[in-house]
């Protein structure tokens, strides 16, 4: 397979339009960290936007950068890090999951839109996302969004580019929004909690004035001798349950102690400070106890959406139905489900469980086997399955892009 390496916008525009000319699809890569999520696709050559990796602009005072698609994240990360701002959404982190290098690029970030914990108070990636050009399914650049927070010009089709995982457009270059890093943050840690207390738990944290920015349950797990990732917090596989407070030195303990207090029907919680909370919510956002190199490595693993209310009895059903192991983060809106590999990933139970609440389920981590035989995202209502069809023929009628990545059908 050929692998074309662009420079510019240019080259993008004149490698697409060559793919069209021989009817050629391109898979579309930075540093191809995430290759590993969707289904294996049909394509002829790889587009490769690693070398676009300049920093074109960083306002710290404006709370905005603007970025070429291949720029890697860490370096990025480091960059606004030193001036004490952050990307609020937290960009998972999916190497650990998959096993492969950690070289995501800003590009490969937003084109998967995955969120960590914080999401529940900031929003999701495509909330941060400004502005944006990008090369277009026919061989056309465009511009959209602009680098204000309240740019309200033309369509907002950066929205639709976060998440849609490099099949409506190659982005070149990019405008986030960046925030402060809180000065500090604090974690209560609840312990022995099961799922239904724990849910409860949760639900009256994030219903409290107390401003919360994190919640997640791991469950009592017989597959984890240890939690890895979270060192000596959870010994043993022991439920635990953690609440993340964040601001001022002053006012995170206060509202700590306060939210202490409030949850001492659950028991007593114990407060963790700063770096050791810090790294529990990266073991968190990274799903690091399903680590590829961890005791439940070679199992595959679900991201599955529901009601927060209904986030306890759907993990304990599928846990129980498919003698998988689940982590709750955002309250329970979120279940992390890793589960014994058969043949179909247990797609159809879990899949039920989802849908049973109006939540649906994607296939974060399987085998390539399991990926051709198994839809990875979700199915979508006919409808909603028809829109989605519509607009990304509006952006890539010859079905250029990354063809087949988001549906077996389409393979």
């Amino acid at each position: 397979m050929d692998t074309l390496k662009v420079r510019d916008a240019k080259d993008v525009e004149e490698v697409v339009r060559a793919a069209i000319a021989n009817e050629q699809p391109l898979e579309i890569i930075g540093h191809g960290s995430k290759r590993g999520i969707g289904h294996v696709m049909a394509t002829n050559a790889v587009l490769d936007v690693s070398a676009l990796n300049a920093v074109t602009s960083y306002e710290p005072n404006e709370l905005i950068v603007t970025l070429q698609a291949g720029a890697p994240l860490a370096d990025v990360l480091s960059l606004i890090d030193a001036k004490s701002q952050q990307f609020a959404f937290e960009p998972m982190n999916t190497a650990p999951l998959l096993g492969t290098p950690g070289l995501g690029t800003i590009g490969g970030m937003i084109a998967a839109g995955l969120a960590g914990p914080r999401r529940i108070k900031v929003g999701a990636v495509r909330d941060h996302l400004l502005g944006a050009h990008a090369v277009s399914g026919f061989g056309d650049s465009f511009k959209t969004g602009g680098k204000v927070v309240k740019n309200v010009t033309g369509y907002d089709l950066c929205k639709l580019l976060a998440g849609s995982w490099g099949t409506l457009s190659v982005m070149t270059e990019v405008t986030l929004k960046v925030m402060p890093k809180p000065e500090s943050e604090r974690t209560l840690l609840l312990r022995g909690l099961d799922d239904a207390a724990a849910n409860k738990a949760m639900t009256a944290a994030l219903g409290s004035p107390f401003d919360v920015s994190g919640a997640a349950h791991l469950p009592k797990s017989a597959f984890r001798e240890r939690a890895e990732g979270l060192g000596d917090i959870a010994a043993q596989g022991e439920p635990l349950t953690v609440l993340r407070l964040e601001g001022i030195t002053a006012s995170a303990a206060h509202r700590a102690v306060s939210l202490r207090e409030a949850l001492a029907p659950f028991g007593t919680a114990t407060i963790v400070e700063d770096a050791a909370s810090a790294a529990l919510w990266t073991a968190i956002r990274d799903v690091l106890p399903f680590a590829a190199d961890g005791a439940l490595g070679a199992w595959p693993v679900w991201r599955i959406v529901c009601p927060p209310a209904s986030g306890a009895a759907v993990g304990r059903q599928v846990a129980r139905e498919t003698g998988g192991d689940v982590i709750y983060d955002w309250g329970g809106g979120l279940i992390w489900a890793a589960v014994p590999p058969k043949g179909d990933a247990q797609a159809a139970i879990v899949r039920q469980r989802a849908e049973a609440v109006g939540g649906h389920a994607m296939l974060v981590r399987a085998s390539e086997e399991m990926r051709r035989d198994v839809d990875v995202f979700h199915p979508q209502a006919p409808g909603v399955a028809a829109l989605s069809e519509r607009v990304r023929v509006s952006f890539d009628p010859n079905t250029i892009l990354n063809r087949g990545r988001l549906r077996r059908s389409a393979a």
